[in-house]
């Protein structure tokens, strides 16, 4: 089993996100952060997050990259009880029941990322438009078995891994549901 883990090649992450995740911390998209914001309003370190940011569920700040990890079944079910106390805390669930739901979905879809070998980086680009958020996912990957060094002095793109069917409807994403 593999998840995603927030990494941090650089210092960049600490400008460009008003708050950064820490290294090391369990990740998920995270695009319902944003459900019921206005994305057209969307300015500087809040329109970054927005656009390429996966979202660190210890810290709920934000990573540009997400490293794929081995993890077993005890560790994806403390990640998703991670996630669904976040959601009731931090994000309107109505109660624990409802946001466990919804964090399985969210952690199964992260584990269909990880379609990889471990160490894999992982990038995200989302936009919106017309009240949908389309997410489009990208497997970085060091050049040639090189450890990982600064971001920008390493980075091979292996591809763009559009996942068909996570096109993000809004007003589901508030019920919880990815279409």
């Amino acid at each position: 089993m593999k998840l995603l883990r927030t990494i941090r090649l650089d210092a960049s992450d600490s400008f460009v996100f008003e708050k950064p995740a820490e290294p090391g911390e369990w990740a998920v998209s995270g695009a319902f952060a944003f459900a019921h914001g206005d994305l057209s309003n969307l300015q500087g370190k809040a329109r970054t997050a927005f656009r390429a940011g996966f979202l660190g569920l210890e810290s709920l700040g934000r990573s540009t990259l997400a490293q794929i990890v081995e993890t077993n079944e005890s560790d994806r079910r403390d990640v998703v009880e991670m996630l669904a106390a976040q959601l009731v805390k931090c994000f309107g669930a109505p109660d624990l029941a409802t946001a466990r739901v919804a964090a399985e979905q969210e952690i199964g879809f992260v584990a269909s990322l990880c379609d990889h070998p471990p160490g894999v980086l992982v990038a995200v680009t989302r936009n919106h438009q017309d009240g949908t958020v389309r997410e489009v996912f990208r497997t970085l990957r060091p050049r040639d078995g090189a450890g990982h060094a600064r971001a920008f002095e390493f980075m091979e793109s292996v591809g763009e891994d559009d996942v068909p069917g996570e096109h993000l409807d809004l007003a589901a994403l508030e019920k919880g549901q990815r279409r």
